[in-house]
This record gives structure tokens, sequence and C-alpha cells, in this order.
């Protein structure tokens, strides 16, 4: 018997739902695509697995927000009006934002301690909560209302509240064969790029307008937040974990390690760590005093034939260029003498500052970013290799989340110094070395002592 076919459901589509199919794939295909392709790329060699990826792409996701509330706020508070009364402006606001932010800095880490079983939680509430500020700050960039300096600093503490959380999760998302320095590459590479690909595009909604950058960020960051939510929940976990101490006291080591310390601290993490911190800090320090002073700088003084943003454009490029390069020399070199590395890259910088110095021009300027990014970048993962490789597993997480505290006031001790500086260039890069040579010159022995494994090195892990 033949059956008779019914003819809403032929033996195969129709040329029409053919065409629309194919209409509707032709028209998927840009954003699909690169979706796909970056979804690919985040989760290679375990990463999908292990929820690494996801951390990746919350870290872009933070990084392209960041720039674009970058950009609304550097069009507002700096290119919108004369160099003498943005730079009053730039004081103003980090007397109101920065200055609290040092106080409320040492806070972050410790309070984050006591809430170890909600750091998704943390994640995303930092995420909403600079979504919300993007949309009071749009209203603020317009009218040019007091409620842009508080905004700004709530936007602030979020941000670094969530680098604070975000290195306390790394550790825990590590797929098989993965060290922390390759994990870490990851997620700053995937940062950086995003930044990269989000500034542009954070410039051209500036061009509709000041307030279409800071929608774009509140997009972003509530994507951001419902990413922070979709982690694991090995994240959460806080099994086996305890406080650490930040200092290089052997006598508190071992009280730490027999349970014998009646306070947690942060003397817990031995000398090498701590060295290669305070050198850490050191170039933090430089970051903040850079950005500050030669954007000022440059605005005044403009490289040859060009105007302060083009001048400003191709210093970022170039530190971003060098913090990038970093990141990949990093995971490839991986935990390989750590102390060398930092001890030789920081070298380079103290000698590139005197050389920018003494020989001042926008070559040597550019030079000196790209090399500064470069040293940045592949010191912070020598510290963190350090933290892997010296802390006990008991307290490894908190010290990273402390150690990021600790980076963040120093930039914006850095940034401080910057703003205040008087314009001349030669004056502001010598004391850009003078700030990294202090921090090199105080820690080099104690970094090769514990490079040869002498008494300065006692591994506890």
């Amino acid at each position: 018997m033949a059956v008779a076919r019914s003819p809403r459901s032929p033996g195969g589509p129709g040329p029409l739902r053919r065409a629309g199919r194919s209409v509707g794939r032709v028209l998927r295909m840009p954003f699909t695509g690169p979706a796909r392709g970056i979804r690919k790329a985040t989760h290679a060699h375990g990463a999908g697995e292990s929820g690494l990826g996801k951390l990746i792409e919350l870290h872009a996701v933070n990084g392209a927000g960041d720039v674009m509330i970058t950009v609304a706020l550097a069009s507002t508070v700096f290119f919108a009006v004369p160099t003498d009364e943005a730079r009053g402006r730039v004081a103003l606001y980090l007397a109101i934002t920065m200055a609290p932010f040092t106080l409320l800095a040492p806070v972050i880490g410790p309070l984050l301690d006591r809430l170890p079983h909600g750091r998704r939680a943390a994640m995303a509430g930092a995420m909403l909560a600079r979504a919300v500020l993007a949309l009071l700050l749009s209203g603020a960039v317009a009218t040019g209302s007091l409620e842009l300096y508080p905004a700004a600093l709530g936007v602030l503490v979020a941000s670094k509240a969530y680098g604070v959380v975000r290195s306390a999760v790394v550790p825990r998302l590590l797929p098989p064969g993965f060290s922390l320095v390759k994990a870490n590459s990851r997620v700053t590479l995937g940062g950086l790029l995003a930044t990269g690909v989000a500034a542009p595009i954070g410039a051209g909604l500036q061009m509709l307008g000041p307030r279409w950058p800071l929608y774009g960020a509140f997009v972003l960051f509530v994507a951001g937040t419902f990413l922070s939510l979709s982690m694991p929940r090995v994240v959460d976990s806080a099994k086996g974990e305890d406080r650490a101490l930040l200092a290089a006291d052997p006598e508190h080591v071992y009280r730490a390690r027999t349970g014998k310390v009646r306070r947690p601290g942060l003397r817990t993490v031995g000398p090498a760590v701590t060295h290669a911190l305070a050198v850490n800090a050191s170039q933090r320090c430089l970051s903040g005093f850079l950005i500050f002073f030669l954007a000022f700088l440059l605005r005044e003084h403009p490289m040859t034939g060009q105007s302060a943003a083009v001048s400003l454009g191709v210093v970022g490029v170039s530190a971003g260029a060098g913090n990038a390069l970093g990141t990949a020399v990093g995971a490839w070199l991986r935990a390989r003498a750590p102390e060398i590395i930092i001890v030789t890259v920081v070298a380079c910088v103290v000698g590139m500052a005197a050389l920018a110095a003494v020989f001042f021009g926008a070559v040597m300027v550019a030079c000196l970013a790209a090399v500064a990014g470069f040293a940045q970048a592949l010191s912070k993962l020598s510290l963190d290799a350090l933290i892997q490789r010296d802390v006990p597993e008991l307290v490894r997480t908190s010290a990273f989340a402390r150690s990021e505290t600790v980076l963040q006031m120093s930039w914006v001790v850095g940034g401080a110094v910057g703003i205040v500086l008087p314009l001349n260039g030669a004056l502001g890069l010598s004391v850009a070395a003078g700030i990294v040579g202090l921090g090199w010159s105080t820690t080099v022995r104690g970094l090769l002592a514990a490079a040869k494994g002498g008494p300065a090195h006692p591994r506890i892990a």
C-alpha cells in the first residue's frame, strides 16, 4: 500500500527552506565562525574540561570592559580640556579615587580570604557592580557632575577585587600537566588580546558620544556576571586551604608549618617569594608612574610630527606589544630559574630607563615602554612560578590573593608620583630608573642566593 506523504512534511526540505537556511548560515558566519575559533583556542589542551577556558574568556570580557571605561574617562577627564586643567582634574581623580583605594586595597585580600566558598559570587558581584557603575558614569560624563569620582572609585575597587579573586582561582583550574605559569600566561594573554580589540571599538563608540563606550562596558560586564556564575563549582572549594603571610621570616615559616601561628598573616611564603614580590612591586610602581607621567608629558610635548593622541597611542602599543611578548616568552620558559629571569629582565629595565633619561626622545620612550611591559609580564609569571614552587598548597591560594593586592597598591603609589612630578623628560625617566633600580638593588642578592639554594632559600613546598 502506498503511503501518502503529507504536503507539510515532504521527503526533503523545499527550495525556499533550503535557501532560507543557507541565508541564515551566511548571516551567522561572521559571528559564529570567530566565536568557534576563540572557543577552540581557549579550551585547548584540557582547558575546556578543567574550566580554565571559561576563566580565559571571563578575563577577556573583564579586560574589554575595563578598557571601554578607560576610554570614556580619558576622553572626559584628560583630553576634553587644556593640559593645565587636565592635570588638575587627574590630580582630583587620584585624590578622590586612588587615595581611598590605597586604604581599601589592603582590606580586599583578607576580606576575600573570609569568603573562600563564594569566589564565583565575588567575581560575579565585581562584574555586576561595574555594570551598574558604568550606567552611573554614563550620566556623569555627559553632565560633568561630581558623581563621576565616587563611581570611578567604585569601578577601580571592583576591578581590583576581581583581579585578586582571579589570581586565587587559577590554581583551582589547572588542566593535567599544566604549570601555573602556563595557565596564567593563557589567562593574561587572553585579556591583552581582548583589550587590543576593544580599544579601537571603544574609540569608535566615543565618536558617537561620551556615553556610548560606557554602554558597551555595561553590556560586557553583564555578560561577565553570567560567565562568572557559570564557572565550575571547584572554584568555590576551599578544602585544605589556609591563609598565608607575606614575609621571609624562617621562624614564622616553621611556626606556620607546625600550626603554632596564632593569627595567620603573610609570613609563610618564604624569602624567595617575598624578594620576587618586592621587585615586582617596584615594576608595578614603575608602570603606574609611566602611565600618568608620560600621559601629560606627551600631551605637552608630543612626538615629532605627531599629535598627543597618536604619541600616547604609540607608547601604549609599544607597552602592550612588550607585555604580550613577555607573556608568550614566559609560557615558553615555564618555570626555568625564575629568580634568574627576574634579576635579568629587571636589570634590563633599569638600563633602558637610564638610557632613556640620558638620550631622551620619542624612540627611547617607546623602547622603554616596550621593555618595561616585557619585563613586567615575565617577572610576574616568574613570581607565580615561585609561589607555586615554594609556598605550601595549604596557603598557596591566599598567597596569590594577597600578593596581587600588594602589586595593585604599588601601582597606585607610582601613579601618584607620576602626577606630581614636573613635566621634564630627563628628570621623569631618571625617577623611573630610580624606582625600579631601588627594587632591583635591594632584592638581587636574595634572589641570587635563592637561585643557588643558599640559606635564603628554605623551600617549603
